[in-house]
């Protein structure tokens, strides 16, 4: 069985970040020769072309994105257990993901926690959208993360459920019977599924208002008055109010939160903490 050196897979992570394989050489300290002697290398390794031309550059084949997505998770682990070895303790950082909408209701408590448990543990928190930070997680960019997204390959416990709600500013008037303002996100959106799956069951025209990339583009157009946004009630502010059949919008599903630990994690300091928030979390659940 052949094994991949990692100091070539480092090199091939590095042309990706860094786009070319000039500027890789720059940050790596080595010349633009070495490292394409690297990369016949690694093809060599793989026994796979990795690289293709692409005008003046070159660009990952096929082949060449599936082993940048193991190259990434091999030098996570490397790294980790080489930090490891280094402190000889369980010091280190960690790395949490959390959606936007619980930034400021569910990751807290959860960031105290860990604080009590690990006051010498450098955090660095990632916050943006479930998809994304469940990608990032499997790439091995982060260590933790909050997520609505179900994965049956990784690790993980549901948090909590937090209620689905149709929102609107305090000001907005809803016109029933009128094609209804959805404030949506783009895909892909769990939220924007399950709103559109119950109007199209109910019956309930809708129409596209505003369509934003993220949470905060959404909040200012709530805030605006642009229409509604199907959100999780993390979402309420004293400025919104929450629409529902009494307005005539069907009801919406609960939401689930899960916590989710990244696989093939070699740091203790990772599962460790892990371990600490599930065991509050189940003994909470058992009072």
């Amino acid at each position: 069985m052949r094994n991949f050196e990692i100091e070539l897979l480092r090199t091939l992570v590095a042309i990706v970040e860094h786009e070319t394989f000039a500027a890789a050489g720059v940050h790596l300290d080595k010349t633009q020769s070495a490292i394409t002697q690297q990369m016949q290398r690694l093809e060599s390794q793989a026994g796979a072309v990795l690289f293709e031309k692409s005008g003046r550059s070159k660009r990952l084949t096929a082949q060449g994105q599936q082993l940048l997505q193991y190259a990434r998770r091999m030098l996570a682990i490397n790294d980790e257990a080489m930090q490891l070895l280094r402190d000889g303790s369980l010091s280190g950082s960690l790395r949490i993901g959390a959606p936007h909408d619980v930034a400021d209701t569910l990751l807290p408590p959860l960031l105290s926690q860990v604080a009590r448990a690990a006051p010498d543990v450098r955090l660095e928190i990632h916050v943006g959208r479930s998809p994304f930070l469940m990608e990032a997680l499997h790439r091995g960019e982060i260590d933790l993360t909050v997520s609505t997204r179900h994965d049956s390959t990784l690790e993980g416990t549901l948090l909590r459920t937090s209620p689905t709600v149709w929102i609107c500013s305090t000001f907005f008037q809803y016109e029933a019977g009128a094609p209804v303002p959805l404030i949506l996100a783009d895909e892909p959106s769990i939220f924007r599924k399950v709103a559109l799956s119950a109007l199209d069951e109910a019956g309930i025209p809708w129409r596209q208002a505003y369509l934003s990339s993220n949470l905060i583009g959404i909040k200012a157009a709530v805030r605006a008055g642009l229409g509604i946004s199907p959100r999780s009630i993390e979402l309420l502010d004293a400025d919104m109010r929450v629409l529902g059949a009494s307005d005539g919008l069907p009801n919406l599903p609960e939401m689930p939160y899960y916590l989710w630990i990244r696989r093939n994690v070699v740091n203790p300091l990772t599962r460790q903490i892990y371990q600490m928030l599930t065991s509050r979390l189940q003994s909470k659940s058992t009072r």
